[in-house]
């Protein structure tokens, strides 16, 4: 199976991105994973997670556990990264969750940093590139930037759960996300109960 990308920028919603991350490892698959300064901050402020982006222990985002999967990581400034090159095969990119300013670098092309970069390439290449925005109220600059992205061949999925499945717990709101998250990478998970489907998951 094609390797996938994750990158975690600086927008309130850490979760998101780590649950992501550990979902895609446990389906056996191989993830490339960057996260920018300002991810670093959320990771540490929301889940008390320190990360050090330039001597990276993949312990701290994995906790130490085992699975099927590879995680491959590379420094946000590193442009050598194989995910840098439209050359370098994937199956899709999914920026989880995405902070305004990288939405806006992704619009307009920017490609600063390897996170905008490889948002770019996956654009050009016309593979699927999922960008997670986790802000609010939204003004114009904002939406025009998102409909950009999405006229580009993005796909722009809000961090807005549903709550039609009576979840429980954060972690089932979480998953919600990153259930359709996995739905546009083509990863196959059964996180939550599915609307239509029968009350319980076997």
């Amino acid at each position: 199976m094609p390797d996938l990308v994750v990158a975690i920028t600086g927008a309130s919603g850490a979760a998101y991105g780590l649950r992501l991350l550990q979902v895609l490892l446990t389906a056996g698959r191989r993830v490339h994973l960057a996260i920018s300064p300002a991810g670093a901050q959320v990771l540490a402020h929301e889940l008390e997670l320190v990360v050090d982006l330039d001597h990276f222990d993949p312990a701290v985002i994995t906790g130490g556990s085992e699975s099927n999967g590879e995680l491959v990581y590379h420094h946000h400034a590193d442009f050598t990264a194989g995910i840098a090159s439209g050359s370098f095969p994937t199956a899709g990119m999914a920026i989880c969750p995405c902070s305004m300013g990288t939405l806006a670098a992704i619009a307009t092309g920017l490609s600063r940093n390897l996170i905008q970069r490889a948002a770019d390439v996956h654009l050009k290449e016309q593979r699927p590139l999922v960008v997670v925005p986790r802000e609010t109220p939204l003004g114009v600059v904002q939406l025009k930037n998102m409909q950009t992205v999405a006229a580009a061949g993005g796909v722009v999925l809000p961090a807005a759960p549903g709550f039609y499945l009576a979840p429980q717990s954060i972690d089932d709101l979480v998953d919600f996300i990153v259930g359709r998250v996995c739905d546009q990478l083509g990863v196959e998970v059964e996180l939550t109960r599915r609307w239509g489907s029968p009350a319980e998951i076997d």
